[in-house]
């Protein structure tokens, strides 16, 4: 059963991101929308934290798991200094960790 909740979790979160990074590109081309799918990801992290174990199963490691993503997060950053914009890409890098700390730590404070 547990399986069931992480795929159905999984199959929300994916095209979540998906469809909020393409929403974001239509007014900028930075990586904002991955920014903001990893922050809220990490807030969703908190929030179920210490929820039951279908609640967890299905938000934090189904949809939050494939909401969020570490590796398109890291493709931005190194695009970034591929493309000679060094002060764009540790903005991001720093924010971005920042930001998904505070959004964690707020979310188990709020659980």
């Amino acid at each position: 059963m547990r399986t069931l909740y992480v795929i159905l979790g999984a199959a929300l979160g994916a095209p979540a991101r998906f469809a909020i990074d393409q929403y974001i590109h239509r007014f900028t081309n930075r990586p904002y929308g991955i920014f903001l799918v990893n922050v809220l990801g990490s807030f969703l992290l908190g929030v179920t934290f210490n929820s039951t174990e279908h609640t967890h199963d299905l938000i934090a490691i189904g949809f939050a798991g494939a909401f969020t993503t570490w590796s398109t997060f890291m493709l931005d950053i190194y695009l970034a200094f591929e493309l000679k914009r060094k002060s764009e890409a540790l903005i991001n890098l720093g924010v971005s960790l920042g930001f998904g700390l505070l959004a964690a730590w707020l979310g188990l404070n709020l659980a």
